[in-house]
């Protein structure tokens, strides 16, 4: 495993954006671990999540692109931090873009907010998590209708590996439909490799019971 998945999982943890426990998701399934970006809030924090984004997107697509495009409302904040962590890291000036949940009338007016998308632009797709793909039926139609433009791919931080509408990962079933590489910082499969039987921040958060709820999950909605 890179070091800065290793790094970034602690992260996570850190600050109390990864959770092991009982939660309910919006899919209604009872999940022993849960991941909310939300909690993302200092300057300090939105620094180091910027500069982990760029790491995994240069990884995964280079520095051949244009555009970071971040979805509304999570995805603004994202596109802007990895966008200032990008040109620290790589020297690279990458426009970022995102939408509005409505389109304004009046100064700058339009659905878009941060650089407008142009014909021949390459575009990568920013966003926490996704489980269903259901953002991304809003995104790429908001995307393709700006011009003549090539999306890359689309990053996430987490990948949960669990299925999405039918009984591939929502990723997978995102790349099948729109013919877009899909990537995530780290996967759940990574966080138990870092995290089984091993301390972060003073507790184990992995222990073989939580490990064993954690396999029950992926065994009833784990991806084929």
């Amino acid at each position: 495993m890179e070091q800065y998945k290793k790094e970034f999982i602690e992260f996570m943890v850190e600050s109390d954006v990864l959770k092991f426990g009982d939660f309910t998701l919006k899919s209604g399934r009872k999940s022993p671990f849960f991941m909310n970006a939300g909690a993302y809030v200092t300057g300090s924090q939105l620094s180091r999540l910027g500069e982990y984004y760029a790491k995994a997107i240069h990884a995964a697509y280079g520095d051949d692109f244009d555009v970071l495009f971040g979805p509304a409302y999570k995805g603004i904040p994202l596109s802007v931090v990895t966008a200032i962590a990008f040109s620290k890291l790589y020297g690279k000036e990458i426009r970022y873009c995102s939408n509005r949940k409505e389109a304004k009338d009046h100064g700058d007016v339009g659905i878009l907010l941060g650089s407008k998308i142009k014909d021949g632009d390459r575009v990568v797709v920013i966003e926490d998590v996704t489980t269903s793909g259901k953002s991304m039926e809003e995104t790429i139609p908001i995307v393709k209708a700006q011009g003549d433009v090539e999306i890359l791919g689309l990053m996430v931080s987490l990948n949960r590996m669990e299925k999405g509408k039918g009984d591939k990962c929502a990723l997978d079933e995102i790349k099948d439909l729109y013919g877009f590489e899909t990537n995530a910082i780290v996967n759940m499969a990574e966080v138990i490799e870092c995290l089984h039987n091993k301390e972060c921040l003073g507790k184990v958060l992995i222990d073989d019971e939580m490990k064993a709820k954690i396999d029950a999950y992926f065994e009833e909605y784990g991806a084929k």
